[in-house]
């Protein structure tokens, strides 16, 4: 039977990376749902939450999928991103990375997903869909 080297879960929705001027309050239609993710910096609000909560007029990237990795995750493990990385950027797949403190989710375009857990799955990863 084949080690993996990870096992990593395919979420369901469709996701969108979204754009906001650094000094907005974060909107009641980010935290619809059950995956959002907020980051704000000197220069803006990144938002990432599920497609069909962004309004028009957002400034937003859609039809991303999210791949999360199961954790949780020790802090001392090291590569787990440039592992997953190196994978992708093999069959020229780009992605978006998060992380928390339990674990990693990897967003691909729905474009991309089936190649990329394809490739993920050649190099021993467990994907479950």
């Amino acid at each position: 039977m084949a080690e993996f080297r990870l096992t990593m879960m395919l979420l369901p929705e469709r996701y969108a990376v979204c754009r906001l001027n650094a000094g907005s309050d974060i909107p009641q239609w980010v935290t619809s749902g059950d995956f959002f993710s907020i980051t704000r910096t000197l220069d803006e609000l990144s938002v990432v939450c599920p497609d069909k909560n962004i309004p028009d007029g957002v400034t937003a990237e859609k039809d991303w999928r999210i791949l999360k990795v199961i954790g949780p995750l020790d802090f001392t493990l090291t590569g787990i991103l440039a592992a997953i990385s190196s994978v992708l950027a093999a069959s020229q797949i780009s992605l978006f990375a998060l992380s928390t403190y339990d674990t990693d989710y990897i967003l691909v375009k729905e474009k991309d997903i089936e190649r990329a857990i394809d490739a993920l799955k050649l190099e021993n990863y467990e994907v479950r869909c």
